[in-house]
C-alpha cells in the first residue's frame, strides 16, 4: 500500500492544489503509521473491527462516541481505511448498513482548516431532497465539536438562502445533481479546492435520469480528486461511469449473497384491485404496526389512498414528488419524531431514508422494478432489526412477483386473512431450472406461455 501511494505522488514542480496537499499529508501520515510499533495478533485470533483501529483522529473518535457509534459495520470497516489513504473506492452494500458514515467519517477527519482552504473541499451527490437533508444531518452529528461547515442544496428551496450558506465558507456540500449544476452555473459553488467527490446511491441517480448531470459535474471537478461511489447494486451503467471518471478504483462488496435482509419477514397477498384498500385496513388492524410505510406506484394513487386512510386512522400522512419541499420536509420530520404513524408514499422515499422505528412495509402496488422492491423492503429491518413486509398482488401480476423472487432468490410467504381467501397457488422453487418444452409437431400449434397463476 505504501509503495503504491509513493508511486502515485505528484512531482514537486506541480501546482500545490488542495488535493495535492491532502495527498502529501496522507503519505506522511501513513509513513508515521508504518513506523509506529505494532503488535501482531495470532493467526487464529480474529478480533472484531473497532474504530480505534482505523487510524482516526482523537477528535473523530470522541465525536463517534458521543454519536453512539460503538463498532463499525462491514462497509465502514472496509471503506474508511481506503478513503483515508486517498484511494478511489466503489462500495456496494445494502441500505441501512451505515454507508453515509462510511464516507462521512474519513471526509470529516481529512478536512483542512477553513483558514487554509476557502472553498468547499468535498461534494456529495444524492438522488433525492430527503436524502440530501439526511446526509447533511448525519455529517453534522459525526462532526460534533469540530465546527465543520456542511450545506445541503436541492430544489424546492429558495436558492438565495443556499447561496448565502455557501458563501459562509462551507467545507462539505451535499446536493442533488440538478441544483448543484445550477449553483455551478451561477458561480455560487466553486470546485477549485475540491479534493473528494461522493456519488451516494449511484444506481438510483442513474435510474431517474441524472447521468448527464453527474457527468457534467464530474468533468468540472479537479482531475486529481478522490472519488467514492456508494451503491446498493452495481449495474453495468455504474461500472462504465466508474471506469470513465475514477482512477483505479478498488471495489468493496459488503452485500450478502441474498439481496433480501434475513431479519425481514416477507409475505404476499393475492387480492383483486378493488379490494386492496379493505385488505389494507384489515392488515393494519391485525398487525398494529409501530410505524409503517404504504408504497404506491403513482402520485395520484398515493393521494387517493392517503385521503381514504386518513379518514379512518389518525396519524396518517403522504409524500410524493409533486408536493412542495416545505410540506415534504414537514412530513418527514413528523415521521421521524413518531407523530406520523402511517406514511403513504411513492418511491421518492424508497432509498436512503433511515427511520429506525419502521416496523412494517406494505407494497399496496407491486413495484415496477425488482430493485425498487429491495429498497422499499429495506426501509424496515434497519441495522439488523426485525421487520415485516407485505406485498399486494393481483391475479395479473404473477409474472412481476416471480421476477422479484428470482431477484432476491427467495420465495415470499403466502398470506391469508379471513374474508380475503383466494385459490391456492402451486409454487416452484426459483432455484429449479425450467424444463425445456416438448418437441412440437408441424401440424400442432406450440404450447402457449402462461404467467404464474395466483
Amino acid at each position: 500500500m505504501l509503495s503504491r501511494l509513493c508511486a502515485q505522488q505528484q512531482p514537486a514542480t506541480l501546482t500545490q492544489t488542495p488535493a495535492v496537499v491532502k495527498f502529501n499529508k496522507r503519505i506522511a501520515r501513513r509513513l508515521d503509521h508504518f513506523r509506529a510499533p505494532h503488535t501482531l495478533a495470532s493467526p487464529t485470533e480474529k478480533k472484531p473491527p473497532r474504530f480505534e483501529n482505523l487510524d482516526l483522529s482523537k477528535s473523530m473518535l470522541k465525536a463517534l462516541s458521543q454519536a453512539g457509534y460503538e463498532t463499525p459495520t462491514p462497509i465502514q470497516a472496509e471503506l474508511i481505511p481506503r478513503a483515508l489513504d486517498g484511494i478511489d473506492v466503489i462500495g456496494q452494500a445494502q441500505t441501512g448498513t451505515g454507508k453515509t458514515a462510511a464516507f462521512g467519517i474519513p471526509i470529516i477527519d481529512d478536512l483542512e482548516p477553513r483558514s487554509e482552504v476557502a472553498g468547499p473541499q468535498a461534494l456529495v451527490l444524492v438522488p433525492t431532497r430527503e436524502l440530501a437533508v439526511q446526509v447533511k444531518n448525519e455529517i453534522t452529528k459525526l462532526s460534533e465539536g469540530q465546527r465543520v461547515g456542511c450545506v445541503a442544496v436541492y430544489g424546492g428551496k429558495p436558492i438565495r438562502s443556499q447561496i448565502e450558506k455557501l458563501n459562509r465558507n462551507a467545507q462539505i456540500v451535499v446536493g442533488t445533481p440538478g441544483r448543484v449544476l445550477d449553483h455551478i452555473g451561477r458561480g455560487s459553488l466553486r470546485l477549485n479546492d475540491l479534493w473528494c467527490v461522493v456519488l451516494d446511491e449511484a444506481d438510483r441517480m442513474l435510474d431517474i435520469g441524472f447521468r448527464p448531470d453527474i457527468e457534467k459535474i464530474l468533468k468540472r471537478c479537479p482531475k486529481d480528486r478522490q472519488t467514492l461511489l456508494l451503491s446498493a447494486t452495481l449495474p453495468p451503467t455504474i461500472l462504465r461511469l466508474a471506469q470513465r471518471y475514477m482512477y483505479k478504483p478498488e471495489t468493496i462488496d459488503c452485500s450478502p449473497a441474498e439481496l433480501s435482509v434475513e431479519t425481514i419477514e416477507q409475505h404476499y397477498f393475492t387480492v383483486d384491485q378493488g379490494r386492496k384498500f379493505d385488505l389494507l385496513l384489515r392488515l393494519i388492524e391485525q398487525e398494529q404496526p409501530k410505524q409503517a410505510i404504504v408504497f404506491c406506484r403513482t402520485k395520484r394513487g398515493t393521494e387517493r389512498i392517503h385521503n381514504q386512510l386518513s379518514q379512518r386512522i389518525k396519524g396518517t400522512a403522504c409524500i410524493h414528488g409533486d408536493m412542495q419541499q416545505r410540506a415534504r420536509d414537514r412530513v418527514m420530520s413528523q415521521f421521524r419524531e413518531g407523530k406520523v404513524r402511517y406514511l403513504v408514499a411513492t418511491d421518492v422515499v424508497g432509498r436512503g431514508i433511515d427511520v429506525s422505528s419502521i416496523s412494517h412495509i406494505i407494497n399496496y402496488d407491486i413495484p415496477q422494478f425488482c430493485d425498487d422492491y429491495v429498497h422499499r423492503v429495506g426501509r424496515t429491518g434497519r441495522m439488523g432489526r426485525e421487520g415485516v413486509a407485505f406485498t399486494f398482488v393481483t391475479s395479473e401480476e404473477g409474472g412481476e412477483l416471480t421476477k422479484i423472487e428470482q431477484r432476491i432468490n427467495r420465495l415470499l410467504i403466502r398470506g391469508e386473512i379471513k374474508g380475503f381467501e383466494s385459490q391456492q397457488t402451486s409454487r416452484t422453487s426459483v432455484s429449479e431450472k425450467p424444463k425445456p418444452p416438448p418437441p412440437t409437431s408441424l401440424m400442432r400449434r406450440p404450447p402457449r406461455k402462461h404467467r404464474r397463476r395466483l
